[in-house]
């Protein structure tokens, strides 16, 4: 539990601190219990003052991008959550690279590419997400995933040096990357792309953006689509094959439009997510022996 010392030390260390913030304003799926405190980080430099600082005095600290991947459990989070969010995400084209912090939006990365007539970044345009988190986790879309398009990323390690690492230095694999759990935090990165022709680029987006549409559930809450891809599988697939679509927990829902998506279909609790996640694992492994795990990571 923070103390009032902890508390005051923080809002004078950092330009944004909110106190027992309710967590559900900063995930897509719209639930979670709330945050003793989140700062909204403007700075590596910040990033590090505040890890610091929690290190110093034993306080539980977390970074964030903007929640679309992200699970937050009804009693909410002990400690500290740093944002790596709007702050942090200015956007620059020199040539044939873009230059973002890792809270831009993939969207508005995106449009920076089709402002400079940069095309590879086509697919992953409507990715919800920040391009940090991304990073993280090498997100992808349509057959294309941030390891084709990253150059080189700065991170604050988790001893707080703050470095820059090559792509190859990642070991991108599927929505995988060395970062996950040893403590690194994107704070923003390079992308390398080819000139193209404005009017395609804009045609194949628009595209991409139709399919989603289409085919899955944005009317809803959600986090994407839930589960990884099994090898050799669809999760959507053997999820809908196992006769789940439609399968509801409280307020939480597998998409009768999309399997792969759990939806928020109104006022669903994190328990009601996580109970309806793990009763379609289990489900899926009883009908169809692959086992199915979940993409979205829970706190």
């Amino acid at each position: 539990m923070l103390t009032e010392q902890n508390r005051d030390r923080l809002a004078e260390l950092v330009g944004e601190v909110h106190f027992d913030e309710p967590m559900s304003a900063h995930t897509t799926f719209r639930v979670g219990g709330r945050a003793e405190a989140f700062v909204n980080a403007a700075s590596s430099m910040e990033i590090v003052t505040v890890r610091n600082y929690c290190a110093e005095n034993n306080i539980p600290c977390i970074c964030i991008g903007n929640g679309s991947n992200l699970l937050v459990r009804d009693d909410g989070i002990e400690g500290v959550v740093i944002s790596v969010g709007g702050a942090m995400a200015e956007v620059q084209v020199v040539d044939n690279m873009i230059y973002a912090g890792a809270g831009a939006l993939m969207s508005k990365v995106a449009a920076a590419a089709l402002r400079a007539g940069l095309s590879g970044f086509e697919a992953l345009s409507g990715i919800p997400g920040t391009i940090g988190g991304a990073v993280y986790m090498n997100a992808g879309a349509y057959g294309t995933e941030m390891k084709d398009v990253l150059k080189n990323v700065t991170c604050v390690m988790s001893n707080n040096d703050i470095v820059t690492l090559d792509a190859a230095e990642l070991k991108l694999s599927y929505r995988s990357s060395a970062l996950e759990g040893n403590g690194a935090v994107v704070t923003a990165c390079c992308i390398e792309l080819k000139h193209g022709n404005p009017e395609e680029i804009s045609a194949a987006m628009k595209d991409y953006s139709q399919r989603r549409r289409d085919k899955q559930p944005l009317e809803y809450p959600s986090a994407g689509s839930t589960f990884k891809r099994p090898a050799g599988h669809f999760a959507g697939k053997l999820i809908e094959d196992s006769g789940l679509k439609g399968y509801t927990v409280g307020g939480a829902q597998v998409s009768e439009k999309h399997a792969g998506f759990v939806i928020n279909k109104g006022g669903a609790t994190a328990s009601d997510i996580i109970t309806l996640i793990n009763d379609v694992a289990r489900i899926v492994k009883e009908k169809t022996g692959v086992e199915i795990e979940p993409e979205v990571r829970i706190l």
